[in-house]
Order: structure tokens, then C-alpha cells, then sequence
């Protein structure tokens, strides 16, 4: 089993996103480390492909800039091992498109990903029906699989949750990611539904940007969620974004502590 389920172990946890490789895999590090400092729990690292479709225009660019800075898979397996030298580094995971671990293998791709200290992995393209090609691989790894559950899952989501490792992505809109102005998905009802099938914890992403959505969110979840919100303040202060990306991190931990 990876490490995530410390990421949940004091209270709500709060769990941000950067796109590896944007602007730089140094000042990737940077960010992480800084996140990890200012209250980040968990920290998803974004593998940028050329076609992320459930990406909205923020993280889409971020891919770009990426791919065009040369970051590749095997980079940000160095970069994680790095971070995870530090044995005080909070639990990291991949969120990457099916098509790059496919064409790496999933024997080799999952070998290597232990071997960097990887805790875990999200897939967005990866149906829940079509996990079992690959779930397997991860697991003897010691890398969780993160399962999905989108508004539309309700008929499913008690499978999905029952066999969730890691935690469970509790998808909060449907459509693309981005910040929404508001959220009217009824989460705690999903939420409910999902705590009912499994003591895996539950986390909330897609559009979540201010506190106040925050702070009400982790009423009924066990942590929140936040990417394209921290990608927008790299996008706009560029190498100067360290500060800027650990103030907004304190507030959102704050909001919901």
C-alpha cells in the first residue's frame, strides 16, 4: 500500500495540482515544496500530454508550455525521486491520460514509479470497467490506482467506491476542469452514498478555487481538491509564482482546518 492515506490521517486534507514541467521541472520542485510547506497534504503532479480532454483551457496550456520546456515521464519520475528523498515530503501522485502508461508499459511504468516513490495514480480516460488491465500491475507496485466517481456515477458509484484505493476523486461538476463561480452538484448526497460502500476517504476536485467553497465542501468530504486555480497564479507570475503559490495554499488549508 503507498503512503496516501497519511495525507488524511489530521483532519480535512487539502490537495493541490501542478502540471509537471511548467515552466521548468526546477521550478516544479520549487512549487511542491513550497506547496508541501504551506499545508498541501497530497500534491498531484500533472504529466503533460498533447491531448488532455478533460482539461479545461488553464491546464491545457500548461501542457503546452510543458511539452515545449522537453519534460517527458521519465523526468518527472526523477523529479519525484528527488522530492521523496525527503523522508518528511507529503504523498505525491501522477494525473496523466492513459496513452503515455500504455505506451510505456505497465509492468515498466509502474516498476519505475515505485522504484521514484510514487504513491499514486489518476487516469481520467481509465474507465472503472477497464481497470483490471492495469489495477493489478499498480498494486503489486505498491501504487494506488485512484478511482473516479463523476454526478453521473450514482448507479456505479458503490462498486467504484468499493474497490477505490488510495481515495476516492469525487468529480464536483461535470464538463471540463477550470474554476466555476458556483457548484450546485448535490456532493453530499454523492458523498453519502459513496462513505456508505467504504472507509477509503473522499476528496472533491473540479472548479473549486476560493475558501468559502472550500470551507463548505469539507463539511462532508474528507478533503478538497484544487488544480487550475494554482496553475492560473504559475501561468501568471511565472518564475516568480513560488510566494503567490504558498499564500493561496495557507488560505485554502486554512479554510477548511
Amino acid at each position: 500500500m503507498s503512503n496516501i492515506q497519511s495525507a488524511f490521517d489530521h483532519g480535512k486534507a487539502f490537495i493541490g495540482f501542478v502540471t509537471g514541467g511548467d515552466p521548468s521541472l526546477e521550478k516544479t520542485k520549487e512549487f511542491i515544496l513550497a506547496m508541501a510547506e504551506a499545508g498541501c497534504d497530497l500534491i498531484e503532479i500533472g504529466v503533460p500530454f498533447s491531448d488532455p480532454i478533460a482539461e479545461g483551457p488553464v491546464i491545457q496550456e500548461a501542457n503546452l508550455r510543458a511539452l515545449a520546456a522537453g519534460t517527458t515521464v521519465d523526468k518527472l519520475f526523477g523529479l519525484v525521486a528527488d522530492l521523496k528523498a525527503d523522508a518528511a515530503m507529503v504523498p505525491l501522485v501522477f494525473l496523466t491520460y492513459l496513452n503515455p502508461v500504455y505506451h510505456y508499459g505497465y509492468e515498466a511504468f509502474f516498476e519505475k514509479a515505485a522504484r521514484a516513490g510514487l504513491d499514486g495514480i489518476i487516469i481520467p480516460d481509465l474507465p472503472f470497467e477497464e481497470q483490471q488491465e492495469l489495477k493489478p500491475v499498480a498494486r503489486k507496485h505498491g501504487v494506488d490506482v485512484i478511482s473516479l466517481i463523476a454526478p453521473t456515477s450514482e448507479a456505479r458509484a458503490r462498486a467504484i467506491a468499493k474497490d477505490a484505493d488510495g481515495f476516492v476523486y469525487l468529480v464536483s461538476s461535470m464538463g471540463v476542469t477550470g474554476v466555476r463561480a458556483e457548484i450546485k452538484t448535490d456532493l453530499a448526497s454523492i458523498v453519502e452514498q459513496v462513505k456508505a460502500a467504504t472507509d477509503t476517504p473522499v476528496a472533491v476536485g473540479f472548479g473549486i478555487h476560493s475558501p468559502g467553497q472550500a470551507k463548505e465542501i469539507a463539511k462532508t468530504a474528507d478533503g478538497v481538491i484544487v488544480g487550475s486555480a494554482i496553475v492560473k497564479i504559475i501561468e501568471e507570475h511565472g518564475d516568480a509564482a513560488t510566494p503567490e503559490v504558498a499564500g493561496y495554499v495557507r488560505a485554502m488549508k486554512a479554510a477548511i482546518s
